[in-house]
């Protein structure tokens, strides 16, 4: 095939009188390694934030919640009664993985300097603790039970360094309803996940404490959280629990209300959402600038060839012989600036993910840098469409060999 077999001695050709497209050649390549890299970049920035705010969010709230339709929104709950047959019914379900008790208090810390708010959450000896162990700083994470008062607690390293709390210190509680009930806890373990609605109020106890705290029947809790296998299936399965559960009577005479994560948390879910609009505009602008920078240089190597073009053209060479001669070259650069693209994309991945350079305040975006992470189906679908956006692109500039004569560009120079 002669119009590969010139696109390459083209490529590789090093000739010191052609030296009028380089500039233009190198600009091109550049354009398309920049605009490549940012566009990886930016997806893995967008994956990375997405699966770092949603894993916090939901390591705290599972995926769905089944709590007192009195209690939306509200730390100090109204109870539901749960038996052993409800837990048994959910567990049926092909796509639930994962069921737990809880119960919330809100209450305040009191040192001899200081005191703050806090919100004591129970669990059980079925809870799932991966996601708290993940983020455990110190300590050990206690072996709570729903029938023990184990009289200890996690708690964040933000409220341990506001109250100027250490492992194994004792805390004072407080909890006000009709009167004043106060309990001394231990802290066994120090925790942070650098999300400042979790890590500013949240401390981790067993349940039958906050129960003895509220003075409820056995079997009531403030709710239970339900893992699902596949959070892809969430909308699905939030719909299939709510329809046999939502708006049921329990024994005490209170009513059931299903929620998933997203619907308690709309803002955050919301906030993510936009970021796919954003990764969307800035692959758009980098694919046009990546694109009209191979296209200038183009039309200089074009141009720069017309001698060569009129040539081909007198040995019998049609027009599409020819711009295919020039659609293979530019393939050719567009695969070179891709190569450098990915491996600058590729190492600065690879240094913040090792050694986190770009930081970030974990107030307002929930993890102390920035956060990436690579899928890679569609890192490869960034890549072809790269290369096939640009090439296609290039079709319009090429139509200019068809405009070139033969007899006058035999004497250009």
């Amino acid at each position: 095939m002669f119009e590969l077999f010139i696109a390459r001695r083209i490529y590789r050709d090093n000739d010191g009188n052609k030296q009028v497209s380089r500039p233009a050649v190198l600009i091109a390549m550049a354009g398309i390694a920049i605009g490549l890299a940012v566009m990886i970049i930016a997806v893995a920035v967008v994956i990375g934030f997405k699966k770092e705010v949603s894993s916090k969010v939901i390591g705290f709230g599972s995926h769905i919640q089944i709590s007192n339709f009195d209690a939306v929104r509200s730390f100090e709950t109204y109870p539901i009664f749960v038996a052993d047959s409800m837990i048994n019914a959910l567990y049926g379900d092909p796509e639930v993985d994962q069921v737990q008790r809880y119960s919330t208090k809100p209450g305040m810390i009191k040192t001899d300097d200081s005191f703050q708010g806090m919100i004591l959450k129970g669990v059980g000896q079925e809870y799932d603790y991966e996601f708290f162990r993940i983020h455990l700083l110190e300590g050990e994470i206690p072996a709570f039970t729903d029938s023990v008062a184990s009289n200890e607690v996690l708690i964040s390293k933000t409220l341990a360094n506001k109250l100027k709390l250490q492992l194994e210190d004792k805390i004072y509680t407080y909890y006000f309803e009709n009167d004043i009930r106060a309990r001394r806890l231990t802290i066994k373990g120090i925790y942070q996940t650098n999300s400042s609605e979790y890590d500013n109020y949240f401390l981790l106890t067993d349940i039958y404490t906050v129960n003895r705290l509220y003075g409820w029947q056995r079997g009531q809790v403030s709710g239970l959280e339900i893992q699902i296998k596949d959070y892809n299936q969430l909308s699905i399965v939030t719909d299939r629990i709510a329809e046999a559960t939502d708006q049921q009577e329990d024994r005490y005479g209170n009513y059931y209300f299903v929620r998933n994560i997203e619907q308690l948390n709309p803002q955050i879910f919301d906030w993510l959402g936009f970021l796919d609009m954003n990764v969307w505009l800035i692959l758009v602008l980098m694919l046009g600038v990546a694109g009209f920078t191979m296209i200038s240089g183009l039309l200089i190597i074009i141009l720069e060839r017309t001698n060569m073009i009129g040539i081909l053209k007198a040995l019998g060479a049609s027009n599409y012989n020819i711009r295919k001669v020039f659609l293979w070259l530019s393939v050719f650069l567009i695969g070179k600036g891709m190569l450098w693209g990915n491996a600058i994309a590729l190492t600065i991945y690879f240094l913040q993910t090792q050694f986190h350079l770009l930081k970030l305040d974990p107030e307002t975006y929930y993890t102390d840098s920035v956060p990436m992470s690579i899928n890679i189906w569609i890192f490869l679908l960034i890549n072809i469409g790269t290369l096939l956006a640009s090439v296609l692109m290039m079709l319009g500039p090429s139509f200019l060999i068809t405009k070139i004569n033969p007899a006058t560009s035999m004497r250009y120079e």
